[in-house]
């Protein structure tokens, strides 16, 4: 319980987690905390973060940009004072500005390493596990169409179970052709790429695509010819071959990226650090495209974590613009990386209702051949939805719930 007191602290100097004389070191300024332990915030972030009407605009949730005009980043605290009843941080500062900060705001951007930790998985996004084929029946779990038509907290947790695995299955979906569409606005809205917003996978005479052919289709990623790679592919099943084939494989390449890292970690640095030229050049109806993009299989954001896999045999340019020392070890890391992903891939075959829902910046995909007849169709209808719509639904669905929990709740 905090005392309901104020404490002027304006005679002494902001209590600093490091010693002045040292530049290099973040000047903090410490708050009491609700366990009893002191929350410490850099003095920069917090004259930043000012939240006054000369500096903040509350019906748009951001900053104004005045201080950025003229920052003086050597800004200090002249006086600080808490005033615990009210639970408020008073700031004056070296600029003559003067600030607030409520405590309930503070809690939520403590700069300890817990907090941090819990906002990026609870609330950024949800921490990623990764799995191998063999893992695969205790990854894949079942969700109900009407469930998710309907229902919020279905919805939730199959976007959450999405996210944190990168593969859920959608079951009982009317044969209709508007399902995919239903469940993406459920979500937010599709992505239209130069197929469409939706597209038919069918076995096509004079077929434009590899993927529209009945035979067997090598795991991949969707057209990772985009900068911007589509982000959750959705396979709708209208009818399923009655032959042996059509079998969908599936494979967590992020999983296959660790074990190159550990095991041969000089192919992983390839498959890091080689840029590929991946393309798609055609046409679609009356749409011609050339699209060209240059990335490596494997992306790693600033921490050094895999945020996207390029992968795809018949979308890798006959170009290949790297130094010729650089191709053979390419070549050998790429032979590794595809041996992994079939080493732990897991095979499973829709029937006509499922949607197959997957992370396409993280799962490789395919299918084995097919026949294909009259009596004797396989058609799956895909779309696409981006993962920035994606968690910006979870989180509103995520605070909805949380607004609504009852005081006493868990």
């Amino acid at each position: 319980m905090f005392q309901a007191d104020r404490r002027d602290l304006s005679c002494q100097p902001p209590k600093l987690a490091s010693p002045p004389d040292q530049q290099d070191q973040p000047r903090l300024v410490q708050v009491p905390g609700p366990d009893g332990q002191d929350m410490q915030f850099p003095d920069i972030w917090l004259r930043d973060n000012c939240r006054c009407k000369e500096c903040y605009l509350p019906q748009t949730l951001s900053r104004l940009p005045q201080l950025w005009n003229h920052l003086d980043t050597s800004v200090r605290v002249m006086r600080q004072s808490v005033d615990v009843d009210q639970e408020v941080l008073c700031v004056e500062w070296s600029d003559g500005h003067a600030s607030q900060y409520p405590f309930s705001w503070l809690r939520e951007r403590d700069f300890s390493s817990a907090r941090r930790q819990r906002y990026l998985r609870d609330f950024y996004r949800p921490e990623q596990k990764l799995w191998s084929g063999l893992d695969f029946e205790q990854v894949r779990q079942v969700f109900y169409y009407q469930e998710l038509i309907t229902c919020d907290s279905a919805l939730q947790q199959w976007l959450h179970h999405l996210a944190v695995f990168g593969v859920a299955l959608v079951k009982e979906a009317p044969l209709d052709m508007d399902v995919l569409r239903r469940l993406s606005n459920r979500v937010g809205f599709m992505r239209r790429t130069t197929y469409g917003e939706e597209f038919s996978v069918r076995a096509q005479p004079g077929a434009s695509n590899y993927a529209y052919l009945a035979a067997p289709l090598p795991l991949h990623t969707d057209m990772p010819y985009f900068e911007y790679l589509p982000g959750v592919t959705m396979l709708h099943t209208l009818e399923q071959s009655a032959s042996p084939g059509g079998v969908n494989l599936l494979a967590d390449a992020f999983y296959v990226a660790e074990l190159m890292r550990q095991r041969c970690p000089e192919q992983f640095r390839a498959l890091c650090q080689t840029p590929v030229d991946w393309a798609d050049i055609g046409s679609d109806g009356d749409l011609q495209f050339h699209n060209i993009w240059r990335a490596p299989v494997i992306n790693l954001d600033a921490e050094g974590r895999c945020v996207r896999i390029n992968h795809s045999i018949p979308q890798r340019d006959s170009h290949f613009s790297v130094p010729v020392e650089q191709v053979r070890p390419w070549y050998e890391a790429m032979a590794t990386f595809v041996g992994l992903a079939h080493e732990h891939s897991c095979r499973f075959k829709t029937t006509p209702g499922d949607v197959l829902t997957f992370d396409n910046l993280r799962l490789v995909h395919g299918r084995t051949g097919y026949d294909d007849t009259d009596r004797n169709v396989r058609h799956i209808l895909g779309a696409f939805v981006d993962w920035d719509i994606v968690y910006s639904r979870l989180r509103v669905l995520r605070s909805a719930s949380v607004t609504s929990r009852p005081p006493d709740a868990p």
